[in-house]
């Protein structure tokens, strides 16, 4: 197994094998595809190791089965690896928000949020994943301020990742772990729609 040297260590009283095992808050923004498909390879990591995974969809529609999720819920009940429980907190507030509808999806995020809070204060689950959740940040449903004392003050080793485009600032300056997926070429640029195994 690799294992990559960091350049600096820093002089923080903890032996290497404590900072090793410190637990994550990673992001994946940007404007490229790939944010969700890369939390879902760490929750396919987590699942090997045993991990109990929390995942928390908080712009897609709770009818859209995709991928990922099937998949991960068959491992999750396979009985060989970790547990997956899915939790879909919204109706396709992402791309296309329905007018009227802003107060509904505001108090389904901030419901999502209160019980990943109950969640990380009983340590339920060993990674989250919290797809989409820079959205309700951003639109002002859930207080990024808040969002960074909780994830700050979670307890145990439970780790975070956090995906969708333009990551709040504050948000990117707490995190562990960030990356940018920036898009170079995209089908949709000529007119393509999204297809099946690759989108969904």
């Amino acid at each position: 197994m690799p294992q990559g040297r960091p350049q600096h260590v820093p002089d923080d009283g903890l032996t290497t094998r404590q900072r090793r095992h410190r637990p994550l808050v990673i992001v994946h923004t940007g404007h490229g595809k790939g944010k969700s498909t890369a939390a879902f390879g760490l929750a396919l990591r987590a699942w090997n190791q045993g991990w109990p995974i929390g995942v928390f969809q908080f712009v897609k529609s709770a009818k859209w089965r995709i991928g990922e999720e099937t998949a991960l819920r068959v491992l999750g009940e396979s009985g060989k690896g970790g547990t997956v429980a899915w939790h879909k907190m919204g109706e396709g507030w992402s791309w296309i928000r329905k007018r009227g509808q802003e107060d509904d999806h505001a108090a389904n995020a901030r419901e999502g949020w209160a019980q990943i809070r109950r969640d990380l204060q009983a340590q339920t689950y060993r990674l989250y994943v919290l797809d989409e959740f820079t959205y309700p940040i951003n639109w002002g449903w859930i207080d990024v301020a808040e969002v960074i004392e909780t994830l700050a003050a979670r307890p145990g080793n439970q780790h975070v990742v956090i995906t969708g485009r333009d990551a709040h600032p504050a948000l990117v300056d707490f995190a562990d772990l960030v990356t940018e997926m920036g898009k170079v070429k995209h089908p949709m640029d000529r007119g393509q729609k999204g297809q099946k195994g690759i989108e969904w």
